[in-house]
């Protein structure tokens, strides 16, 4: 349990967080939300110990194992798998005790550390950090090259696997989708499900945190508000806390103007004297419900572009990649129209970004052909958008590169929309934030009026608010869109159709993201083949024998399928009661067992839903191919 009493922290000279009371429960995921510095990464490091608070207290348990992802990666020439199992630090050790007395063929050693790796239950530890590797998108044949050999969003998903890989009673995650794929934020997110233990989690994709946790902790204006659910829940009991803090601010504020208009006109009258004094105290006591403060959100729209064609750019028989012996994409063939809104998907390392940089030019195609329109103008946002900004040089400079002619107002006008006002914009980019560095990114780009979009992971390091403008501009932009995002949210909103790029080809995908998901889970099996080709299949009685053996087996297979079916319902069915009663503010009050009971019963019961989906997946995928 760890627990916040009157809790305040300041950063430098501004207080961040004060009077924060809360208390969260072991088995609980939590997801941290709020705005960009409104304290969320300061939260961290005071349960980290980085930094003491102002005031109040902070009460973690003694000896309470924490798991975060570091901030740096020691680029060393470790292999990334001993750098994950690095993460277990008592079995990383005990391994290394075992290779050095068998170096030293040191018997008693040896069995010293095997006894240790045993009690650990570490003889599988390398399996366990070979599976994180390839569920953050390591291929096999990466495993085993040196941290150094990776890129810094790698590494990234290295510092991940190996908080993931320690042993923990706390689990601190800040941004983990910052760097992943769609299809490793989908296996992150089951793998969280699964976690038993307590979850704290900051991040801006809504779509995980609604699958991920059962709590949320919202940091604003200073303060601090825990609340029942997922994120959907949240929004909906914070939308009705306001409202009736509204309206009771309306009805107080309807009451003094009454008592007072008495109070004016009777104040000298001997008769009403009491009657004006009582008022007068009834004024007096008036709690001062405070109105809502309601945050001025961000927003933004992308430029009428100056021409719009229709057939914006075309792939004819395209075989992508980086030469011949490096062909990603084969015989590609589909084209971008006025106002396509289009969203890729695929696995990691399928090829997405290999197509994005061919419909922009970046890659010649190998074979075929790119065709574009004479008029196109892309405004095209690459994963490495962000970390090429210049150092040292401030919005105004990046701008006024863009624009050399342009008179200087114009371009501080056009930096104010994206909140880069007055001294904001002859700031150094090295001083803004990742949030600020990709808004800037998405002003340059605007400033161009493209009317192609082509936007590679745009959203990693923008805050919710940021992500809701993002959508709305895209929604008004006139012109065309493709863009690769593991913000579901964000694809929902603003994609119309996909392309699914994988196992070397490009097609149109006819479903939603949520087939998309049950496909890339599904991606592990192969389907058999129809039949045996030794069967005698001429033999009438040999026919009818398989025959007969199929129709038990599909007998059997359906009852499975619904019985499996069934169980998932059931699940659902108490994981909604064990919801309604953690929404009951009373539970609160009562022992803290009873919500820990209900938190490991959560746990246990999406772990088992978990375990039957990928079961149900296997087999109606059996069923269905069967009757096809």
């Amino acid at each position: 349990m760890i627990a916040f009493r009157n809790f305040a922290l300041r950063r430098g000279g501004r207080l961040l967080l004060s009077g924060v009371d809360a208390t969260l429960h072991d088995g609980w995921k939590v997801g941290v939300a709020g705005r960009n510095g409104s304290g969320k990464s300061s939260l961290f490091a005071a349960i980290l110990g980085g930094v003491e608070p102002d005031a109040g207290e902070l009460e973690v348990p003694a000896g309470l194992r924490i798991a975060s992802v570091a901030q740096e990666t020691h680029a060393g020439e470790d292999s990334a798998i001993d750098y994950v199992l690095g993460g277990d630090v008592e079995l990383a050790a005990a391994l290394a005790d075992e290779a050095r007395a068998q170096a030293a063929n040191d018997p008693a050693a040896a069995a010293f550390a095997h006894h240790r790796i045993d009690a650990l239950g570490g003889y599988d530890g390398r399996a366990r950090a070979g599976r994180l590797l390839h569920g953050l998108g390591f291929r096999p044949d990466e495993q085993a090259r040196p941290v150094a050999a990776f890129s810094g969003g790698w590494r990234a998903r290295l510092n991940l696997a190996r908080a993931l890989m320690a042993p923990s009673d706390l689990l601190l995650l800040d941004e983990p989708t910052n760097h992943l794929d769609l299809d490793a934020v989908l296996w992150l997110e089951q793998w969280l499900r699964r976690y038993p233990r307590t979850l704290l989690v900051v991040s801006h994709d809504r779509e995980f945190l609604d699958g991920t946790v059962d709590h949320i902790m919202h940091l604003e204006q200073g303060g601090a508000r825990l609340y029942a659910g997922n994120y959907s829940d949240f929004e909906r009991q914070r939308a009705e806390r306001l409202h009736q803090q509204q309206a009771a601010h309306a009805r107080e504020q309807a009451e003094r103007a009454h008592l007072q208009s008495f109070i004016d006109r009777f104040r000298a009258k001997a008769t009403k004297a009491r009657q004006a004094q009582s008022r007068i105290k009834r004024l007096e006591r008036l709690g001062g419900t405070e109105a809502v403060r309601a945050e001025r959100s961000f927003e933004f729209r992308f430029p009428e572009p100056g021409r719009l064609p229709q057939s914006m750019l075309k792939l004819e028989h395209v075989d992508a990649g980086y030469g011949p012996a490096a062909k990603v994409l084969h015989d590609v063939r589909y084209g971008v129209q006025a106002g396509d809104r289009i969203g890729l998907l695929g696995p990691n390392g399928a090829g997405k970004s290999t197509l994005v940089k061919t419909l922009v030019g970046e890659l010649q195609p190998l074979a075929g052909e790119r065709g574009a329109h004479k008029d196109l103008s892309i405004g095209y946002f690459a994963q490495h958008t962000v970390e090429n900004l210049r150092a040292g040089e401030t919005p105004f400079d990046h701008l006024r590169e863009l624009a050399p002619d342009a008179p200087p107002q114009v371009l501080r006008d056009w930096l104010g929309k994206w909140q880069f006002a007055g001294e904001r914009a002859f700031e150094p980019v090295e001083a803004f934030s990742g949030g600020e560095r990709a808004r800037l990114a998405l002003a340059l780009i605007a400033w161009g009026k493209p009317n192609l979009l082509v936007l590679d992971e745009p959203t990693n390091h923008l805050d919710l608010d940021m992500r809701g403008a993002l959508a709305d501009a895209l929604n008004d932009f006139p012109g065309a869109l493709v863009l690769v995002a593991h913000d579901r949210h964000l694809l929902g909103l603003v994609c119309d159709h996909f392309w699914r790029v994988a196992d070397g080809r490009v097609d149109v995908f006819e479903g939603d993201l949520d087939d998309y998901a049950r496909w890339l889970r599904g991606r592990g099996g192969e389907p058999g083949g129809s039949g045996d080709a030794a069967s005698p299949a001429s033999v009438p009685r040999e026919r009818r024998r398989e025959a007969a053996a199929e129709r038990e087996r599909l007998r059997s297979l359906r009852k499975h399928v619904e019985r499996l079916e069934a169980r998932m319902a059931s699940i659902d069915a108490q994981l909604e009661g064990l919801q309604q009663r953690l929404a009951d503010p009373a539970i609160y009050e009562g022992p803290t067992a009873v919500l820990a009971h209900i938190g490991r019963e959560q746990n246990a019961l999406r772990e088992e839903k978990d375990t039957l989906e990928a079961e149900w997946l296997e087999r109606f995928g059996e069923l269905d191919a069967a009757m096809a």
